[in-house]
């Protein structure tokens, strides 16, 4: 495994409430949204060091729908019963902004949590974001287009299409993205009347650049200092169109999910789900059906990294995913009867 941090490519993620049948060959989602209902979180285990805080907020929502076949109807009946919280939290919104919050999640680094991150001139921007629960508890038959860092369309629309209802990206990743593929024509994140932004916090330079893109002003501090959102979100950009995930999510995904031979390393605070591995289990956590398209098989060697590459590239393992692990977790899930996964075979 190598040290460095893995660069930033596309991952594709289209939600079809209706179950329509797409293309195999296409990294997508087949979503149906429903709210959560409330399950108590597990304790932490004694033996688990202090960081892997396996102790989460709880939602009390109740479910939208009652359809039998969900996912929830039958997580319980699969290895996965035990893991599955259906009330954790998948958005952070007005109500989680509290001091008691703030200190609790202090404790824990980087995307699984707020360690570093300051209460009054960062977290508060959250309380802006009123609507931050919408992407999870529609129940519209509508179809959603997910893309996430690198996302390269142009001259690709037959095979990924051309629009992008949710972006899901870090600001390392989305600035290391503008850097990598602008020789192949990424030049910013899709823009459109319904494209919404959801950041996958990983320091205080999300924080900071969500604040900006909400109060349409430059980025006061940080690495981003003195850059206008706009460039990146467009002049339409407002609080409602941004979201970001809730660090209790990643921590539960990583601590449940994948628990990676990493977090024995001295690489365990940059170790956290990929970004698609995130944006896949967040379906798992929010919808009554899932099935995905190009996600990560067994015989990944046959194809290259990237859809846009001219020539092949094999696919890199850097120490901050454990792709391998989340390819053998889309297997499992597929058997356990959890999601559809589309393979080639």
């Amino acid at each position: 495994m190598q040290s460095c941090i893995r660069r930033c490519s596309e991952t594709v993620v289209r939600g079809v409430f209706c179950n329509r049948h797409l293309s195999p060959s296409l990294p997508l989602v087949s979503l149906w949204f429903q709210q959560r209902s409330h399950t108590p979180a597990r304790p932490a285990k004694p033996t688990d060091p202090p960081f892997i805080g396996d102790s989460y907020m709880s939602e009390d929502v109740p479910p939208q729908t009652g359809c039998p076949d969900s996912i929830r109807s039958r997580v319980g009946k699969t290895e996965f019963g035990e893991r599955f919280l259906e009330s954790i939290p998948v958005l952070q919104w007005a109500k989680h902004v509290t001091p008691e919050q703030h200190r609790r999640l202090s404790r824990y680094p980087g995307a699984h949590g707020w360690g570093g991150i300051d209460y009054d001139s960062e977290i508060l921007i959250l309380s802006k974001i009123k609507i931050m629960l919408i992407l999870f508890t529609m129940c519209l038959w509508i179809v959603v287009v997910f893309r996430t860092n690198g996302a390269i369309i142009k001259g690709f629309e037959e095979d990924v299409g051309s629009r992008t209802t949710h972006y899901t990206f870090s600001t390392n990743t989305l600035m290391n993205s503008m850097l990598s593929y602008a020789g192949i024509g990424y030049r910013r994140p899709p823009v459109s009347k319904e494209t919404r932004y959801i950041f996958l916090p990983d320091h205080d330079r999300d924080y900071l650049l969500m604040k900006a893109a909400a109060t349409h002003t430059l980025v006061d501090r940080g690495r981003e200092k003195g850059k206008n959102p706009v460039k990146y979100f467009g002049e339409d950009v407002s609080a409602e169109k941004l979201k970001m995930y809730h660090p209790d999510f990643i921590r539960y995904l990583r601590n449940r999910f994948l628990r990676s031979s990493t977090l024995k390393t001295r690489f365990k605070d940059i170790y956290r789900p990929s970004t698609g591995a995130t944006m896949l289990l967040a379906a798992l956590h929010t919808c009554d059906q899932v099935s995905a398209y190009g996600f990560m098989t067994p015989d990944y060697k046959k194809y290259s990294d990237h859809y846009y590459d001219k020539n092949y590239h094999p696919v890199g393992f850097f120490a901050n995913h454990d792709l391998r692990m989340e390819m053998n977790l889309w297997q499992q899930l597929h058997k356990a009867g959890l999601m559809r996964l589309y393979m080639r075979n």
